[in-house]
This record gives C-alpha cells, sequence and structure tokens, in this order.
C-alpha cells in the first residue's frame, strides 16, 4: 500500500523523488529564497543530503516523496506524504482489520520554485494527494501544518478547505533555528467530497 506512485494531472505531474533529482533540486534552491522564508527547503550545499535522507524513509515506507513537475516531466517543486499511521485500536474494535489501509497521514514538506508558485500546479497536487489519501490509502484523516508566522501558507492551506484546528506551542523545531509555534490543520474522510468538489471546481475556472 505505501509504495512509491505517480501521480498526474493536466497541470502538475507528481513523481517519485530519485537520486537523478539532486542537479535540478540544486538548481531550484540555488536562485532567490525570499519565498522559503518558513519552508525547509534545502540550501544548494545540503541537497545531496536533503535527498539521500528522504530516499531512506521511502525505503522504510515511512513516506511517499515526490518531485514536482511540469507535464512535460520538469522539475519546479517536492512535496510529500508522510506520517503515515495505522492506529493501534483498541481489541476487536479495528473497523478495517487485516486491510491494508492507512488510518492517517499528512501532506507537507512543500515547496515550489517562485516562477511556479500561486498556479493551479500546487492546487492540482494537493488535489491528487489528498484523493490518493482518501480513496487509495482510505485514510480517516489527513492533517496540514505550518509555521504560524506563515500566513501565506495558512491562507492557502484554508482555501483548500481544511479545518483549523487551532496553535500547538512549541511544537516542532522552526527554520529559524527556534521553538516553533504550528498551525494545525486537517481534513476528515466524510468532508473529502465536498473538498475535492471545491478543488476540481477552481481547476475548472
Amino acid at each position: 500500500m505505501i509504495e512509491p506512485v505517480e501521480l498526474r494531472g493536466q497541470f502538475v505531474r507528481l513523481r517519485p523523488l530519485s537520486l537523478a533529482d539532486v542537479a535540478p533540486m540544486r538548481t531550484l534552491v540555488s536562485g532567490a529564497r525570499d519565498t522559503f522564508t518558513w519552508a525547509n527547503v534545502p540550501r544548494p550545499s545540503g541537497v545531496e543530503a536533503y535527498v539521500a535522507k528522504v530516499l531512506s524513509q521511502m525505503e522504510r515506507r515511512e513516506a511517499v516523496v515526490f518531485a514536482t513537475c511540469l507535464p512535460s516531466g520538469e522539475m519546479v517543486g517536492c512535496t510529500r506524504l508522510f506520517d503515515l499511521q495505522r492506529w493501534d485500536w483498541p481489541a476487536d474494535a479495528d473497523p478495517r482489520p487485516g486491510q491494508d489501509v492507512v488510518d492517517a497521514a499528512e501532506i507537507g514538506y512543500t515547496w515550489i520554485a517562485p516562477a511556479w508558485q500561486r498556479t493551479a500546479m500546487n492546487t492540482e497536487a494537493k488535489l491528487l494527494m489528498l484523493r490518493h489519501a482518501f480513496e487509495i490509502w482510505r485514510c480517516f484523516r489527513v492533517t496540514l501544518k505550518t509555521d504560524e508566522r506563515n500566513q501565506r501558507s495558512r491562507r492557502a492551506i484554508e482555501r483548500l478547505g481544511a479545518h483549523f484546528d487551532g496553535i500547538l506551542r512549541a511544537f516542532q523545531p522552526a527554520v529559524d533555528g527556534k521553538p516553533r509555534n504550528t498551525a494545525y490543520f486537517t481534513i476528515l474522510a466524510a468532508e473529502w467530497p465536498d473538498v475535492k468538489a471545491r478543488l476540481e471546481a477552481k481547476l475548472r475556472r
């Protein structure tokens, strides 16, 4: 169930990240970084280690990490499904015993080169990943998180139709080396049909 997969849409192609992406990723992160203020985007010198760590996580089936690409195949960013959970249900209470499903997942570590930000690519990428999580993995919940200070990211998550659950204080390290207050959003399986319809309508406009 948790395997590398390619997801294709009209505006974006999400394919499994690979060692071949080290060089194009290094080029992408070598330009202006003013829109990466709160994002976990590697420095050019750290790209090789970043990719190596990701590939190790994929091998252990801890994450499904994508190179975000134009339909032509040109890489323009990166994103992932991670924190893949199969809950420890009480005895005889698991509603799907023995089934190869995922109870909860998170979408994150998302960044895209400035030239392709605020385009249909990001909307469609989220649609493709959410559809995979809810319709293939059959998740009960998908989480999206961002730094409390990242107003741009928070507005983008809200536009998806995600529910704002609150602020988790000093929840994780921030990119500036301080404890980060994290804005926490979720989409539940019951909410997915409405979220899906909203995203599909947005892409048709």
